[in-house]
């Protein structure tokens, strides 16, 4: 496998297994649960593939390796089904070895929402029992009554049938006593009823087909997640309120259940382990953390906590141990590591066992600055030697001066120490070495403190240094600003002036410094961008060269306009015409209909109207391609269309320019009707409709444009005139 935690392939090899002989499918198997030795499905998958050869040695240690880490019950059930078939001919002895088989199990998964089946099938089993007198009947029965009285409490997904087998049970043997422990288990039963049904709900959401992966953050992960710890939750507030004893086994059983998805999430161990300690079993805690780590090698949070437990039970060889495994080598340990050994030693061990173990550290590859200025803070905080810090700082200064980090801790333990002649030294020093892209805050730490600590002329010149060595002319930078007194003047988050003013500070300082730059001023020529300087302040925000679109070659839309740019063919007629030819008359009737529109986007409420009212054609063509009839009138003339043969332009190309209800002929009758626009219009009866009202009138306007004034009448409000020209 490519990517060894691929679900997708193990599945698929999984799969593959099952048709194998057992020879060739037990390399298999062990490669996947080496990879996934929780999954109970492949556990399962590999010991009946054993089963069926009766290969009863291999069978019986992969239920060693497999059954307490996976606690599921098809597992469970498939270890019971080995057992009774191995004793199943040894008389007495073999059912005694199956009844103590049976109860390690519900000792392990009694407790599980699907364990119903297997109280079912112990209780079938104790009731098979041969009973050669009436002791060992009675004996028999007592037994078979404690395994019911344990079933009906534990919330299972069989609880009302073991509940209605119980009552059987009990008029079986004596209706007289039956009444009486029927009547004392019944609160119990009903409190273990409501719990399942509560239960039921956080168990619906989990996927018992998971395979534990390392969190690679899918929501499918995080909803699982989630999922486990709202019924860890839900467990630990013992919902039955049942004794202690009982409750904590619940939770125990469900962390472990929840490992066997969750295994690689750190967190899962740790809130597992935690929890026992809480609980007072701190042997059961140091147990998880062993098991954690063996899950998860790499995991450093783990083995802190871990060793902080171990510490806090006084165990300190065992917590050193485990920090010493953190060290390694001592040529690989991280500086963290190092770091976290001083402080354990000088916890544990005193003074001199750090100081003996920096002294080693520093001669580690992966000793960085952090180890320094650590064991200086534990010198001077808890040993109350300064002398030795300030030694510490000093020979870290040799190889550490490069790092702005590390000056700034010098300097805050020198202000500690009230030390003001070695801080300016410190400065001066590291800004003579540093590159200056990386002492901006050491400058600023400079100034900082000059403001804080120094005179009036100090800190004056500090500032003017400053503003010299990022790149101000001497003239620029001797002048002060207003933000310089703000800076000087405030502490802490204590200003002398209000937000608003800052912000109008920053804004105008910003502008100053961009006042002077020039900027490159784009001009257009033939659609290319030539660069000009110009004065125009530039925007850091905004790259050196601008490309701006050429304004020179830009028109102003209108909808009436149309340069009919169409191709001509041979035959003196546009492109447009041809292509309207051979459209179909419903097509044609529906261009036509279209409303003429002021802009780019029409009204949308307008278009549909009119497409709605509009009645397109059903008859037989005149022509192929072109309609006998549209509705309220002819179509326009194809020139009409297309706006290429004639001078007054058509709204929107296609507009709708009502004329003379005649049939569609040949061009030349086409050209005539186009003769008499005006006689056409009028002779048109009126739409009902107030939108096609006003497209009318926009036809009609266009169409007066040329030969005068039109007056007609409205059918929704009186007498209209509109005149044009």
């Amino acid at each position: 496998m490519v990517d060894k935690y691929n679900i997708e392939s193990a599945e698929t090899l999984a799969n593959q297994a099952q048709g194998l002989p057992i020879a060739e499918a037990t390399p298999i198997y062990e490669q996947l649960l080496q990879l996934f030795p929780t999954a109970a499905k492949f556990w399962k998958q590999y010991v009946e593939a054993h089963m069926a050869v009766n290969n009863d040695d291999a069978i019986k240690q992969i239920f060693s390796r497999c059954l307490l880490n996976c606690l599921q019950v098809p597992l469970w059930r498939c270890y019971i089904r080995f057992i009774r078939k191995v004793n199943d001919k040894k008389g007495a002895e073999g059912q005694e070895e199956t009844r103590k088989a049976f109860d390690f199990m519900l000792n392990y998964v009694g407790t599980d929402i699907a364990s119903g089946p297997v109280w079912m099938e112990y209780i079938s089993f104790l009731k098979s029992l041969p009973a050669g007198h009436a002791q060992e009947e009675s004996h028999r029965m007592t037994v078979v009554r404690k395994v019911y009285q344990r079933a009906i409490i534990t919330p299972t997904h069989h609880i009302e049938q073991l509940w209605k087998d119980y009552e059987n049970f009990e008029n079986s043997v004596s209706r007289q006593l039956a009444k009486g422990l029927i009547s004392e288990y019944q609160p119990q039963y009903n409190s273990a009823r409501a719990v399942y049904r509560e239960r039921k709900k956080y168990f619906d959401e989990i996927d018992w087909n998971m395979l534990a992966v390392p969190p690679t953050g899918s929501q499918k992960e995080e909803m699982q997640w989630m999922a486990w710890k709202r019924l860890l939750t839900f467990e630990k507030g013992n919902p039955q309120r049942i004794d202690t004893a009982s409750s904590n086994k619940r939770v125990i059983f469900t962390y472990e259940q929840c490992l066997m998805y969750m295994y690689h999430y750190p967190d899962i161990w740790y809130d597992y382990a935690t929890w026992h300690a809480k609980s007072g079993s701190i042997d059961a805690a140091i147990k998880v953390f062993q098991r954690s780590l063996k899950a998860l090698p790499d995991s450093e949070m783990l083995r802190y906590a871990y060793a902080e437990l171990e510490e806090s039970r006084g165990a300190i060889q065992a917590a050193k141990k485990i920090h010493e495994n953190l060290l390694g080598d001592g040529d690989n340990a991280t500086a963290l590591a190092h770091i976290q050994f001083i402080r354990f030693l000088r916890r544990t061990e005193g003074v001199e066992a750090a100081r003996k173990y920096f002294l080693d550290a520093r001669k580690s590859p992966t000793c960085t600055y952090h180890v320094y200025v650590a064991y200086a803070s534990v010198a001077f905080c808890l040993d109350k030697d300064p002398k030795m810090a300030h030694n510490v700082f000093e020979a870290g200064l040799k190889r550490f001066m490069h790092e702005p980090v590390y000056i700034l801790e010098y300097a805050d333990f020198l202000t500690r120490l009230n030390d003001d002649q070695n801080i300016r030294a410190l400065f001066e020093r590291a800004l003579s070495s540093l590159p200056l892209e990386d002492s901006v805050e050491v400058w600023k730490r400079f100034v900082k403190f000059e403001q804080t600590y120094g005179d009036l002329a100090s800190m004056l010149k500090v500032e003017q240094r400053r503003k010299e060595a990022f790149g101000e002319d001497a003239t620029a930078a001797s002048e002060s600003s207003l933000q310089d007194v703000v800076s000087r003047y405030s502490f802490m988050d204590l200003w002398p002036c209000a937000s608003n003013d800052l912000d109008n500070l920053s804004r105008q300082e910003w502008l100053t410094k961009n006042m002077n730059k020039k900027v490159e001023k784009c001009i257009m020529l033939n659609g290319t961008a030539l660069i000009d300087k110009g004065s125009i302040p530039s925007i850091s925000t905004v790259p050196s060269k601008v490309v701006y679109p050429d304004t020179s070659k830009m028109l102003i839309y209108d909808p009436k306009h149309n340069p009919g740019t169409g191709a001509v063919t041979s035959g003196g007629t546009n492109a447009f015409d041809e292509i309207l030819k051979a459209t179909p008359p419903a097509v044609v009737a529906f261009l036509a209909n279209l409303p003429a529109v002021d802009g780019p986007t029409p009204n949308v409420d307008i278009v549909l109207s009119i497409c709605l009212q509009s009645d397109f054609p059903t008859g037989q063509s005149g022509k192929a391609g072109i309609p006998s009839q549209l509705p309220g009138g002819p179509a326009p003339a194809t020139s009409d269309l297309s706006g290429s043969s004639k001078s007054h332009p058509v709204q929107s190309g296609l507009a709708n320019k009502p004329t003379g209800r005649k049939q569609y002929g040949k061009r030349k009758e086409l050209d005539r009707q186009e003769d008499d626009d005006t006689t056409t219009v009028q002779s048109q009866p009126l739409p009902q409709d107030a939108f096609r009202i006003r497209q009318y009138q926009k036809a009609r306007a266009t169409s007066t444009s040329q030969t005068g004034s039109v007056s007609y009448g409205s059918a929704l409000s009186g007498d209209l005139s509109g005149s044009t020209g």
